[in-house]
């Protein structure tokens, strides 16, 4: 790589929307991943959101490159937040859900989301999830 695209990576971070109503869920997805999980990935900032209407906003901005939506949050589910967005927005951003458990993953197919973590979480495999999902929205070309 040269030092120009090295420069780039760097100047344009990733943008990732963690959701969940409570605040400890939301931090251990970001202490898991930290800024920058895998060295040919720029370097991440998170939009912390609590309640669906700031998901949606956001979302609607277009300027989100993966959402993470915890389906265990009341009122709003991620599961269901995620259909509503894949349903709604065209070039939807990928989505990966947090399920309250392994055998919840059928529910993460039926919101359309690309990829389901259970809870507890394992912050390797969140790691190794979102790096996969975060590969498809950065050029080729680094």
């Amino acid at each position: 790589m040269s030092d120009v695209s090295d420069t780039q990576a760097e100047k344009t971070p990733l943008k990732v929307l963690v959701y969940s109503d409570d605040v400890n869920t939301r931090q251990q997805v970001i202490l898991a991943l930290g800024r920058r999980p895998h060295p040919e990935l720029p370097e991440l900032t998170y939009i912390e959101v609590a309640t669906e209407p700031v998901v949606i906003s956001n979302m609607d901005a277009g300027h989100v490159d993966l959402a993470i939506l915890d389906g265990e949050a009341v009122p709003a589910g991620g599961l269901g937040i995620a259909k509503q967005l894949k349903d709604e927005i065209y070039g939807c951003p990928p989505i990966l859900v947090l399920t309250g458990r392994p055998q919840d993953a059928w529910l993460a197919t039926w919101s359309r989301a690309e990829a389901a973590v259970p809870h507890p979480l394992d912050p390797i495999q969140l790691a190794e999830t979102v790096v996969g999902l975060l590969r498809s929205r950065v050029p080729a070309t680094r």
